[in-house]
């Protein structure tokens, strides 16, 4: 059959199934779509990244995806934590291709190997940076070798478990470098072949699917050029022969330690969805579906935080995140009802007025249209077909017949969820203390101090200051710089007893200690890592000792030449006073890589070690403490989560397995968040924040997986200095579930049958739907039928409003795992004409 010639009933059946195992797909492309085994596909994909969470995690997110009406999972693949050769556990992508597979979706395989993502050296393994003559990126020998021979290994990975398309298996794309054009013009010639180079190079190993470069408006042919974007309905690909392909739709914003929650309103991400399709587009992912946690020291940046949330349709926890989940999943609903003509036409454009446009993809047998009105600010009535609608600002129609709207993307239907991590009890304090909840009573406090300076026998001793990066090639977040001066009392750079220090630092995060005592700290910021530190300092005569501690918070992952972006002290480094000054930075310093506590392993509660101590009068509030404690894992299976509220800032490790720095007291700016953001117009990724001056991220994943029955061990590295009593457990739990109709709301999309039985559709109507399995609504905590105004868990009456709304709602939900209610004069009157009316319900599960 030919490509766009398909009937829509084997469409249907080829939406959201591949033929996996059982043969061999052939997968190609032409101008309008990917073509899989003849068929033109209108494809819905989205990013999940198997590291950022568990094995035990991946089915249920996957399913969760297809679900919400994908059909691609997306995902990079990360050269530096699968070198040497390791595919295990969070890094066994084998499994994760499988086990999408399994759910009957697609992959596209972002094979990189720069990968960008918010990940620690942009996915490089450092060990990268030192091989001889090696520069990254551009048309180097060195470079090439250790790049083709990590994607040759990738590709004979996946070939070895048969999961190409063109083996039977699910992955129908790759793709060879990551947004390249943003920066290959600092490169120059070398970059534009580099460029040619990698393109060939990925053609060659015979995958037997199609390769694509984003953000690579150049890329040779065959490969797919594809957007990168908030928005890339304006994208044109650079040849007639490709489809419009838009591989990264981000649908959030990542977070950055000292910065404020950035989130991207659902109507805005639903309209720039609905935009692309209508514009020509038949491939769409979403960056990220599912965010979830950057473990470890996994995060770039640097200061990227630990939660990789991303507001994506899946929280970091697992748990979809409605109504931008359920919302978006309607809006793939309304874009398959629309494939049959999508694939078969080619659109046509017409204004219906001032920032208003018709797209119509008319075929013989088959008809679709989207109305869109790109007004930030106005609601526009137009005529189309002889018909009126209603457009509000800033939203998209989807009329699958031409004629009816089975969906707009500013009006929702989807349902709210409200939900909160639930504190289990009021601290970990000792184990006698009665306010402790039996199921996390701890077996009390250990410590061990983390000496300050030097300790170490491989510590190495050179002249000037030492770059941090080229010194501990990202072995550890720290490095002591170590050095000693002998003061007399008469030194010009003296005042009394009394010195100025000042430091000079590419960052992250400087400590100075003077004689083995704090005297000073700085930290940059996400927008500028420097620091330039001035503390007044108090030396002593005779021999004083200066030890700094730097640490870094992630290494650079983009931009030109970000492998080269250094960290540490690198001066000056200088004392003075009325007199003049002391140059100390090209005076002997001795280094040492890494804590002694990390040397001992302190961190793995299997490996016993003489530096505990077990005392109720443990150090709080000090800095270079490790803790370490015992505790019961929370019952259940909701989403666990520390509170680390109390700490400074630090490294936390449950059962041995890191779950990520932690920072709460890392605070956002005081301005620049807002109330309520308004979805219409542009959106950008400080556009709408919230918790502004208040901590970053005080919440950090637990994932189940890392908790075992019975005893579960809890080891903290504090460098700040804290008090763990006052950290907490939490749990995920749902609140309300909650949904706002008007009468202008379109009809529930599973409501809609065919065109021609459309003319009996019902109106608009409300759904609730328990979040758990196993759920009933017990309880409508509000309910109202007219102009009701509010948000969820705060809604109130309007000025009018339907008396028998309470009980219509009570009695079509409770005791229910869902229900509907139609929002029709038989259920509640007309307690006010002349108006457009609205039910909104409040409700609990449990």
């Amino acid at each position: 059959m030919a490509a766009g010639t398909a009937t829509p009933l084997l469409l249907l059946l080829s939406v959201l199934c591949f033929v996996g195992a059982s043969r061999a797909a052939n997968v190609t492309y032409d101008h309008r779509a990917v073509v899989i085994d003849g068929v033109r596909r209108v494809v819905v994909s989205g990013s999940i990244h198997y590291p950022r969470s568990t094995p035990d995690m991946w089915p249920g997110l996957i399913q969760k995806a297809k679900d919400g009406g994908l059909d691609v999972i997306e995902t990079y693949v990360f050269w530096d934590i699968h070198e040497p050769y390791d595919f295990e556990g969070r890094k066994d992508l084998v499994r994760f291709v499988k086990a999408v597979a399994n759910a009957g979706l697609y992959v596209h395989l972002r094979i990189g190997p720069y990968v960008c993502a918010e990940w620690n050296y942009g996915g490089f393994p450092v060990w990268l940076h030192f091989v001889p003559g090696i520069k990254f990126r551009t048309d180097n020998a060195a470079f090439k070798a250790e790049m083709q021979r990590f994607t040759e290994k990738v590709v004979d990975t996946m070939k070895g478990a048969g999961l190409y398309a063109s083996q039977g298996g699910p992955i129908i794309l790759s793709q060879i470098e990551n947004e390249y054009g943003n920066v290959d013009s600092s490169y120059g010639a070398a970059g534009k072949a580099y460029m040619r180079w990698a393109a060939g190079m990925a053609v060659s190993l015979d995958t037997g699917v199609p390769w694509v470069m984003c953000q690579q408006s150049d890329a040779p042919d065959p490969l797919i050029n594809t957007c990168n974007g908030f928005y890339c309905d304006q994208f044109t690909p650079n040849s007639k022969s490709k489809p419009k392909m838009w591989t990264e739709n981000w649908s959030g914003w990542f977070l950055s330690f000292g910065g404020a929650v950035p989130y991207r309103p659902t109507e805005d991400l639903a309209f720039a969805v609905a935009r692309f399709y209508q514009r020509g587009g038949t491939f769409q992912n979403y960056y990220m579906y599912h965010g979830g946690t950057n473990f470890g020291r996994s995060t770039g940046g640097p200061f990227i935080a630990t939660s990789y949330d991303y507001d994506a349709p899946i929280d970091e926890y697992g748990m979809v995140r409605q109504p931008k989940w359920g919302h978006l999943r309607d809006v793939h609903k309304a874009i398959k009802l629309c494939e049959p003509a999508l694939v078969a036409a080619e659109p046509s454009y017409s204004s219906l007025g001032q920032n208003t446009e018709a797209t119509v993809y008319q075929a013989p047998s088959v008809c679709a249209a989207f109305l869109a009105n790109i007004d930030a600010q106005s609601d526009k009535t137009v005529k189309f077909n002889g018909n009126m609608y209603k457009l509000p600002a800033w939203s998209v129609s989807i009329l699958p017949d031409c004629k009816n709207v089975v969906l707009n993307t500013a009006q929702i239907n989807s349902q709210v969820t409200t939900s909160e991590m639930r504190s289990l009890r009021s601290s970990t304090q000792d184990s006698d203390d009665s306010s402790i909840t039996p199921e996390l009573a701890t077996a009390g406090w250990s410590y061990a101090i983390e000496p300050v300076g030097i300790t170490k026998e491989n510590a190495l001793t050179r002249p000037g200051l030492m770059e941090q990066i080229n010194t501990t090639a990202d072995a550890s977040d720290f490095l002591w710089y170590s050095t000693s001066i002998i003061v007399k009392g008469d030194e010009p750079y003296l005042n009394g007893s009394q010195s100025n220090l000042l430091i000079n630092s590419l960052g992250h995060v400087l400590q100075v200690y003077i004689n083995g005592k704090l005297a000073g700290s700085a930290k940059g910021s996400a927008s500028s890592s420097l620091i330039s530190l001035q503390t007044p300092v108090t030396l002593v005569p005779g021999k004083n000792k200066l030890d700094l501690l730097s640490t870094t918070v992630g290494l650079a992952n983009y931009g030109a030449f970000f492998d080269l972006v250094g960290a540490g002290v690198t001066g000056p480094v200088k004392l003075s006073g009325p007199n003049g000054a002391l140059d100390l930075s090209s005076t002997d310093w001795t280094y040492q890589i890494g804590l002694r506590g990390e040397d001992l392993h302190l961190y793995n509660p299997s490996e016993v070690s003489p530096e505990w101590v077990s005392d109720k009068a443990y150090p709080t509030n000090q800095p270079l403490i490790w803790y370490k404690t015992k505790f019961t894992a929370p019952a259940g299976d909701d989403p666990v989560a520390i509170d680390f509220t109390g700490m400074g800032k630090g490294e936390a490790w449950v059962n041995g397995q890191s779950i990520g720095r932690y920072w709460p007291t890392n605070l956002a700016p005081q301005s620049g968040c807002v109330n309520s953001c308004n979805y219409r117009g542009s959106y950008s990724s400080n556009k709408c924040l919230k918790k502004c001056g208040q901590p970053s991220q005080t919440l950090y994943h637990v994932p189940r997986s890392f908790l075992q029955p019975g005893s579960n061990d809890l080891v903290l590295f504090e460098q700040f200095g804290g008090d763990p009593r006052l950290i907490s457990f939490t749990t995920r739990q749902t609140n309300s579930i909650c949904a706002h109709i008007s009468e202008m709301h379109p009809a529930q999309i599973d409501s809609w049958i065919t065109p021609q039985q459309n003319a009996q559709r019902p109106g608009p109507s409300l759904r609730l739907e328990c979040p758990r399995e196993g759920q009933v609504i017990s309880n409508i905590k509000f309910a109202s039928f007219g102009t009701p105004s509010g948000t969820c868990g705060n809604y109130n009456h309007g000025e009018c409003s339907s008396s028998q709304a309470l009980a219509v709602v009570q009695e079509a939900c409770v005791g229910m795992s869902n229900c509907s209610v139609s929002l029709s004069s038989k259920n509640f009157g007309n307690p006010c004409s002349g108006v457009t009316k609205s039910l909104v319900v409040e409700a609990a599960c449990s």
